[in-house]
């Protein structure tokens, strides 16, 4: 069972197919310290031309800022964090773009926390919302309409037999959930088994599954869910520049041969000793990101699922994020053996299958399709990391380059010997300087210390290139504020 295009394996799960694969080897740059000075930044800057765009957004007319800032504070709860010092008031989008209150516009390279995969307000799946909300919007599953049907019918084309049954959620902890107690249900059985520092929502029941402490609040939750060591082979004991299923590999060594991966069969071993020291004889699965992010919906480029790049078929499926481009919608999908066993007593969702829902989730399907946006993941976003890999290479604060695709993370460290996050002052003031110059990225790791690079699968060369030169204008500007401040 893996989030967003992973599965659920039993205990005997074949973590050694999940590690292995083909891993090419990268030329790399020597490491050397850069220091910057003032003229070159500004040389920099200049060359760091957004590119153009003919959309022009709304006059925008609701409260003003300062207004809106105080309703956040009196009347939002105050769990819902918000991005940057100065909380952006995003006003519009138009595909890889936002924009403010203030008309400014942004490269969104972060797409609603990995959520806008075709492109915001997409002119298809626009038109799509627009036509059903005419037509109607809501009548539950108890009856059939046509948006569900053709919904299901296409999503389950598009997975490998014998994922053909599909159960429609609102969002992605819910379709966790609901792959939890399947489980469960279906194996008679009741532990779990998930990979630490991974996320797999914030409800109740899901808590048990998420491995970052930032998340847990103190109160009883997870019960019968385990942990065991995620194969990391920049952070972990064991891997290094052989062992990665990636255009980019990492600059820590080993001694691993091209194409084969050593460390496998160790962290294979730490799951063997979680199964013989943590958990009964027989669980009720184990929950895997095929990579610890969202990869499903064709953002790796080589593949539509995630899980299909490590030979593996699971046994169920859960997806959520880019599956409605922002509409909130979620899916777990499973084969008919589980499903039988699951239904001989009633589980229900009101919303899940909401007749807008299914057809903004075709929409999307069509727009990944039609717009060639699984390929331009490939193209772009392996361009994108080769590019960023040369920022690793060249300022000894980027630790890791990783990703596939247009799945992108930037792991930032006090120096490479290290390996020490960087500090979180130092992260958010980069994340600010990228901002202020025009490019939004995201934040994320155990310890926050990797940006995430995940933007709509429409952006384009330029974009990337823009989104390269401004995050390096950005490192050039943390290293000048460094030497000021000796």
């Amino acid at each position: 069972m893996a989030r967003r295009g992973g599965g659920l394996l039993g205990w005997g799960s074949c973590l050694a197919r999940l590690l292995a694969g083909n891993r090419p080897r990268t030329a790399r740059l020597p490491l050397r310290r850069v220091v910057y000075g003032q003229q070159a930044l500004n040389n920099l800057c200049f060359q760091s031309k957004m590119p153009p765009c003919d959309f022009v957004p709304e006059k925008y007319e609701s409260y003003p800022y300062e207004c809106m800032l105080k309703i956040r504070k009196q009347n939002l709860s105050p769990s819902m964090l918000h991005h940057f010092k100065k909380p952006l008031l995003i006003h519009q989008g138009h595909m890889q773009w936002l924009f403010d209150h203030e008309g400014r516009r942004y490269l969104d390279l972060f797409a609603g926390i990995v959520t806008v995969g075709v492109g915001h307000c997409h002119p298809k799946v626009t038109a799509a919302a627009q036509k059903q909300l005419g037509r109607l919007w809501h009548t539950s599953c108890i009856y059939m309409h046509p948006a569900i049907q053709e919904y299901a019918e296409k999503l389950a084309s598009l997975l490998p037999d014998p994922l053909k049954v599909i159960y429609l959620t609102n969002s992605g902890s819910e379709a966790n959930d609901l792959a939890m107690f399947m489980a469960r249900v279906y194996t008679r059985n009741f532990d779990m088994i998930s990979f630490r520092a991974g996320y797999h929502g914030g409800s109740p029941y899901t808590l048990g599954l998420t491995s970052i402490g930032a998340y847990k609040h103190g109160v009883a939750n997870g019960f019968g869910c385990h942990t065991t060591m995620l194969p990391d082979v920049f952070n972990g004991l064991w891997g290094g520049s052989h062992c990665r299923d990636s255009p980019v590999q990492t600059v820590r060594q080993c001694s691993c041969s091209p194409g084969s991966c050593h460390a496998k069969d160790q962290y294979i071993e730490q799951l063997k000793d979680t199964l013989k020291t943590c958990v009964p004889k027989t669980i009720a699965g184990f929950i895997a990101e095929p990579i610890q992010v969202q990869t499903g919906f064709g953002r790796t480029g080589s593949h539509f699922w995630g899980f299909q790049s490590h030979d593996v078929v699971p046994d169920i499926v859960t997806m959520a994020k880019g599956i409605g481009n922002g509409f909130p919608m979620g899916a777990v999908v499973t084969n008919a053996e589980i499903a039988k066993a699951f239904a001989q007593n009633w589980h229900y969702n009101t919303f899940g299958g909401n007749a807008v829902a299914c057809v903004i989730g075709s929409a999307v399907l069509d727009a990944i399709a039609e717009d060639g946006l699984q390929k331009n993941s490939l193209e772009v976003g392996t361009y994108m990391l080769l590019e960023l890999a040369k920022l690793r290479d060249a300022f000894e604060i980027v630790g890791d380059v990783r990703g596939k695709g247009l799945m992108i993370g930037i792991q930032m460290v006090k120096d490479k010997e290290s390996r020490q996050p960087l500090p979180v002052e130092e992260m958010n003031a980069i994340w600010e300087d990228c901002k202020d110059m025009g490019v939004l990225i995201g934040k994320g790791g155990l310890y926050n210390q990797t940006f995430r690079i995940k933007p709509p699968m429409c952006i384009s060369k330029q974009d990337a290139d823009f989104g390269v030169e401004v995050f390096r204008a950005a490192l050039i500007r943390h290293m000048e504020r460094r030497a000021t401040a000796k």
